[in-house]
C-alpha cells in the first residue's frame, strides 16, 4: 500500500508485477490515492501457483487486499492482462468501483494474440533467455525505442530481460490464452477510459478499441509508443491515469 486518499487498485500485466509495471508512475498515483496492488502468483513476492490461474481468483485476491486496507470503494487501473482482471472485478463489484482505467487491454485473445502467446509460452519453457529476451523486446517496444540503443546495448538489454522474466510468466501467459471477458463488457457501469498504445505489437490496438467499443460510455484515447508506456512515456501515462481516476 502507498499514499493516502481515495482507493486505487492496480492490476498488472502478464510477466510483470506491480513494481515492474506501475513503479515508474507510482509516486504520481500515490500523491492523491491510497494505492493497493497484488503481485500475481510467480512474480514479485508471491509464490508460483500449483494449479492453472483463474481470472476470478486474481480478482478475489485484489479485492481482499483492498478490504485489508479498509477501502470500501476504489478506482481500478488494469494494464494489459490486468485489463480483463479489472473488467471482471468491475462486473462482480459494481457498487465498489468508482472508475476504470484500462491500458492496452484485451477482452479475449484473438488468433494473432494466441499465436504470440504460444511462442512466448514456449520460449519461457525453453531455457534460452537470450532468445526470450529478444522476443519480448521486439514485441514490447516501439520501433523508435528499439532503434535508440546501439546493437550492443540492445543485446545486453535482451539478455537482462530474458534472465529476469518471473518464473510465473508461463502461467500468466496460459491465462492470457484462456481469457474471455467479452460477455462482461456490457455490464460495466463505472466510468471507463481505455488507453491504446498505438504501436503495440503484443496486444494489437484493434483489441484495445474493441474493448472500449463494448463498454457502455467508455472513452478511448491513444498514446504513442509500444506495449510498455511506463518505459517509453511514463509522464504521459501517469497524467492519463490520474485524470481517469480522479
Amino acid at each position: 500500500m502507498r499514499g493516502s486518499g481515495p482507493g486505487l487498485l492496480l492490476a498488472h500485466g502478464a510477466g510483470g508485477s506491480v513494481e515492474a509495471n506501475f513503479g515508474p508512475v507510482m509516486d504520481v498515483l500515490a500523491a492523491g490515492h491510497t494505492v493497493v496492488g497484488v503481485d500475481y502468483p510467480g512474480t514479485g513476492g508471491t509464490p508460483r501457483a500449483t494449479h492453472p490461474l483463474e481470472l476470478d481468483t486474481l480478482v478475489d485476491e485484489l479485492v481482499a487486499a483492498a478490504d485489508a486496507e479498509g477501502l470500501e470503494r476504489f478506482a481500478v487501473c488494469g494494464y494489459s492482462m490486468g485489463g480483463p482482471v479489472a473488467i471482471r472485478l468491475a462486473v462482480r463489484h459494481p457498487g465498489r468501483v468508482t472508475a476504470l482505467a484500462l491500458t492496452a487491454p484485451f477482452a479475449h485473445a484473438d488468433a494473432e494474440l494466441r499465436l504470440t502467446a504460444q511462442v512466448w509460452e514456449a520460449l519461457c519453457a525453453a531455457g534460452d533467455p537470450d532468445t526470450l529476451g529478444r522476443f519480448v523486446l521486439a514485441h514490447a517496444l516501439s520501433p523508435a525505442a528499439l532503434d535508440a540503443p546501439t546493437p550492443r546495448e540492445l543485446d545486453a538489454a535482451a539478455n537482462v530481460t530474458g534472465r529476469t522474466v518471473p518464473e510465473g510468466t508461463v502461467d500468466h501467459v496460459d491465462l492470457v490464452m484462456r481469457t474471455d471477458v467479452r460477455a462482461d463488457l456490457a455490464a460495466i457501469t463505472a466510468p471507463t477510459l481505455v488507453i491504446s498504445t498505438v504501436e503495440d505489437r503484443f496486444v494489437p490496438p484493434r483489441l484495445h478499441r474493441a474493448t472500449a467499443a463494448g463498454i457502455p460510455g467508455a472513452r478511448l484515447t491513444e498514446m504513442p509508443g509500444g506495449h510498455l508506456p511506463f518505459t517509453e512515456h511514463p509522464a504521459r501515462w501517469a497524467a492519463l491515469l490520474t485524470e481517469a481516476v480522479k
